[in-house]
């Protein structure tokens, strides 16, 4: 890519709202299309975890001030195991659901995404959880529940793999790798959606940052990873699906 195609490239930060209002251009929600749902259920899980409720006696740190003051990013984890009252909190600060509308229209969750599309999957490489077995899950909101997918005896050389050679992004509790499925904001949207999202994936992951603290763990935003390889890793089609974000977490 050239300078004047990267300077074109821009295009993808820049608000398109006025555009969208001022063109002809009809959304699939103007269009009366159905509405995709928000929520992606596999019928093939190996078996389905129900994580306990989250509770404040998870935290070992509850005061605000602290915990942003704290808040930095982690490469270096030891060999202590996240427990499942922890991993459940993460999952719950960083998707969450307070509210569920009529026919799961939308949902609230803790954290913000526009016209709560909420585009986000949640899948975990599961490396040092107690009460949990290696191996690659599937976060449901909806129930508060992880599916394991698949376990894999090489999963830790694919997690390095897809995040092109950066060994910690293995080496820690859990991975938190997140998918995006577009066209949930783009039914409502259109060229907009694109920006939103990213902008929601920094919600997602800010989230994780400061509930890391808050339990004496950390995390590091992975923004650098072989596309391919980890929509393949995950099952993912690459098109309708695909990875956007990852973080691993672990105990400092």
């Amino acid at each position: 890519m050239d300078k004047q195609e990267l300077i074109k490239d821009r295009i993808s930060l820049k608000s398109k709202f006025v555009w969208l209002e001022n063109s002809q251009v009809k959304t699939d929600q103007d269009l009366g299309l159905p509405r995709p749902t928000i929520f992606k259920v596999y019928e093939n899980y190996e078996y389905l975890f129900e994580l306990p409720k989250p509770k404040t006696d998870t935290l070992q740190m509850n005061q605000l001030f602290k915990v942003i003051e704290k808040r930095k990013s982690v490469r270096q984890f030891t060999d202590t195991p996240l427990t499942i009252d922890e991993l459940s909190f993460l999952l719950w600060a960083t998707q969450g659901i307070r509210v569920l509308g009529p026919d799961d229209a939308y949902s609230r969750r803790i954290v913000p995404s526009g016209g709560s599309r909420h585009t986000f999957e949640t899948y975990l490489a599961v490396h040092n959880v107690t009460e949990l077995q290696p191996g690659i899950y599937h976060y449901l909101p909806k129930t508060h529940q992880i599916g394991l997918l698949f376990t894999d005896p090489d999963m830790q050389a694919h997690i390095v793999a897809l995040a092109k050679r950066q060994e910690f992004v293995a080496k820690c509790a859990v991975t938190f790798i997140w998918s995006c499925i577009p066209y949930r904001a783009e039914w409502r949207y259109h060229w907009e959606s694109h920006k939103m999202i990213l902008m929601d994936a920094g919600h997602v992951c800010q989230n994780l940052y400061l509930a890391t603290e808050a339990i004496n763990a950390g995390t590091c935003a992975i923004g650098a990873y072989d596309q391919e390889y980890a929509d393949e890793y995950l099952h993912l089609d690459g098109n309708e699906e695909f990875v956007i974000y990852a973080a691993p977490v672990g105990k400092v």
